[in-house]
């Protein structure tokens, strides 16, 4: 018997196993002569990207339901050490180590936020990498109720004016709001950059600064968290605010554990890998996702997202599959890019291109990112072994139909 070993359950690895599964049946093979296993630290796939939403409701798929059904086999454990080339795996379960070897190894492990030594992040602060901090974070604010009004109470901090940082401010004011019942909840922005968005473009920004100042978000720009406290934050330039919620979204980076791939590694960590998701260097290693940069359209890299992890996922499912077949295999080549920007109850933005023109914005862009969030990110609703398969196939969606429509004719811009 071969075997193939996934690790990580996230948007990558569920797809890259799924695809495995497909390409397996496609090849006549049986699970008792190609074994796949999928290995994570959790029993269910996270909708990672659902995490900023107040309601956290459907958010994570338990694994069973859609892996059982195409016959891949799943563990529950924490992937501690990996082999490249022997293609060996050391996990550790209830405090019980043990190892794991296969024929095929694909890396899906993802990212995490960085954790910097700042005074009192630790122990302070919430954010929202993964669905138990969000959770955390969502008893946090429903707590807040019985506190007695006061500044800090009313007052939400969010550290990182990236993407994630700018849903979770956005999402923050009506949160808190229905929480406590402030009339004028205080939401503030920090940022050590001098804008807001500094890596979403100069089109799309001044969409982004019209939603915050219609949402009442505050900013602090090109100033660093200096100490964050139990009630209240220090800023560099020695401002102290009242806080009683501060939530960190600085950043992204790529499991520690894709330092252990040879080859060239990007600044966020991330190994290279070429067009057919394999790992140089070491044969029948394969990586996707967020610990794995390729040449998406032959000149721009990969972007941390599901809109690339799933199908990197699915296409190294498949040629993990094939190169044990001996079957040719297929390169991931994606020529469009777009980003889905939420922007609370003012609606959100969606743009188009590596330049991100703007597309859609408002309730219109809301209505995209629901579609997006809530039905096509997720596994088949069915959860039928022919549903799932077909779900896995080695092909690159197209935009949804309204982006579409948009893009057809670029000179207008549907809005609120």
């Amino acid at each position: 018997m071969q075997r193939i070993v996934v690790l990580g359950g996230g948007f990558a690895g569920l797809w890259a196993a799924a695809g495995a599964a497909r390409t397996r049946a496609e090849l006549g093979r049986t699970p008792q002569e190609l074994e796949i296993t999928l290995v994570d630290r959790n029993a269910y796939h996270s909708i990672r990207v659902r995490n900023y939403e107040a309601d956290l409701t459907g958010v994570t798929v338990p694994l069973a339901r859609v892996l059982d059904p195409i016959g891949v086999r799943h563990v529950t454990a924490e992937v501690r050490a990996i082999d490249p080339l022997t293609r060996r795996i050391e996990l550790e379960a209830d405090g019980q180590a043990s190892t794991l070897a296969c024929d095929a190894l694909v890396v899906a492990l993802g990212s995490a936020l960085p954790q910097p030594p700042l005074p009192g992040l630790a122990e302070h602060a919430f954010d929202v990498d993964t669905y138990a901090a969000a959770t955390r974070l969502a008893a946090h604010l429903s707590a807040l109720a019985a506190r007695p009004a006061a500044p800090a109470r009313d007052t939400v901090i969010v550290a990182g004016a990236g993407f994630t940082g700018i849903e979770v401010a956005t999402e923050m004011t009506a949160r808190l709001r229905s929480v406590v019942g402030a009339t004028a909840p205080r939401v503030i922005l920090v940022d050590g950059a001098p804008v807001v968005g500094a890596t979403i473009g100069d089109q799309a920004r001044p969409t982004i600064s019209e939603a915050i100042a219609a949402l009442g978000i505050e900013t602090r720009l090109g100033v660093h968290v200096a100490r964050v406290e139990e009630d209240s934050v220090t800023l560099a330039s020695g401002e102290t605010i009242p806080c009683a919620t501060f939530v960190w979204c600085a950043g992204m980076r790529a499991s520690p554990l894709a330092a252990t791939l040879p080859g060239a590694h990007d600044k966020l960590g991330r190994v290279e890998v070429d067009a057919c998701l394999r790992v140089a260097g070491a044969d029948g290693v394969f990586a996707a996702g967020d610990v794995a940069s390729s040449p998406i359209d032959g000149l721009h890299p990969t972007v941390m997202s599901c809109q690339f992890a799933r199908p990197m996922g699915r296409f190294a499912g498949y040629n993990a599959v094939a190169q044990l077949a001996g079957e040719p295999l297929k390169p991931l080549m994606i020529d469009w890019y777009v980003t889905v920007l939420d922007l609370g109850a003012w609606g959100a933005l969606y743009t188009a291109g590596w330049d991100r023109r703007v597309l859609l914005t408002g309730q219109p862009a809301k209505e995209v990112k629901r579609t997006i969030n809530c039905r096509r990110i997720y596994p088949p609703a069915s959860f039928a072994p022919a549903d799932i398969l077909a779900a896995a196939a080695p092909v690159v969606q197209p935009p949804p139909p309204q982006v579409r429509a948009a893009a057809a004719e670029p000179d207008t811009v549907p809005s609120h």
